[in-house]
């Protein structure tokens, strides 16, 4: 039976870690803070604010909330951005996802300060990851690295296999694991033989959105699984991307949905906001 990369466990070392820098960064005369800006009404979106706000709350860090109206304008949105850039209180804005669909999303966060980028979607900070150049980073990307040091994987020579390629996950993570020096062939919906590229890999980094959509038999034996969906059935269960019994048989060590992923996330974002802190105080 495969081992189960427990991240919420992973996640709430790396917040004790956190808690302590922050209360140094205090000894300094810096309170790191993370302005969070939300609009609409998404559901969705409201939960997950309200857990980064919480988890904000556990490491001492400042949360400064923006709920704004569906209605409110690209120029509303741009101002106050440019006030939050300006804010020496503020080391870190992150704009929630999904945004209207009368937002501009990429000139939105072309509008953030790249220092303050705690999502690490800029552009510059984009560039950066491409050019192997430190800078702030996915946060799920990171998650998922720190899940396979927290077992100790050497990546160096390994075959991984991304399914999917967004600018949030599958590209981003794609370069972390060649940092790693890991063999990184990314998949996505126009792939052909889609299964047997898959069955090649140590590593699956699984990130369509679609429940248990990679199957139990296309995991080689002995690979590591990160499953980063998460799909709400119309039973209320969450499920990933990876149909987790079955991939289970054939996986060394494999991610839970809820509990894997997800909670690294979170303690990543984190992670940049400090990050952020300390760079201002350097």
């Amino acid at each position: 039976m495969a081992t189960i990369l427990d991240g919420k466990k992973l996640a709430n070392d790396i917040k004790k870690t956190l808690a302590h820098e922050v209360l140094l960064l205090e000894g300094n005369q810096v309170k790191p803070g993370l302005a969070v800006i939300l609009v609409g009404e998404n559901p969705a979106s409201k939960i997950y604010v309200k857990n980064k706000r919480k988890a904000c709350d556990e490491v001492g860090i400042e949360s400064f909330d923006y709920h704004l109206p569906e209605s409110t304008s690209q120029e509303e949105i741009e101002k106050l951005i440019a006030q939050l850039n300006a804010d020496k209180k503020v080391h870190g804005i992150l704009v929630q996802l999904p945004l209207p669909p009368s937002l501009n999303e990429q000139r939105i966060f072309e509008m953030i300060d790249p220092s303050k980028d705690v999502d690490g979607f800029h552009p510059v900070n984009m560039g950066k990851l491409v050019s192997g150049l430190l800078s702030l980073r996915p946060c799920t990307p990171l998650g998922i690295i720190a899940l396979l040091d927290s077992i100790g994987y050497q990546l160096e020579g390994q075959q991984a296999v991304v399914v999917g390629r967004s600018k949030i996950v599958g590209k981003p993570v794609a370069l972390l694991l060649l940092e790693r020096h890991a063999t990184v062939t990314i998949c996505h919906s126009k792939t052909h033989n889609l299964s047997e590229i898959i069955k090649s890999a140590d590593v699956v980094v699984a990130a369509v959105g679609v429940p248990k959509f990679v199957k139990g038999d296309w995991i080689k034996q002995g690979a590591v699984v990160i499953d980063v969906g998460i799909n709400r059935m119309d039973d209320g269960s969450i499920v990933g991307d990876v149909d987790f019994q079955e991939a289970s048989k054939y996986a060394s060590a494999i991610t839970p949905v809820p509990g894997g992923v997800g909670p690294m996330t979170i303690a990543m974002l984190l992670s940049n906001v400090v990050e952020a802190a300390k760079k201002c105080n350097s």
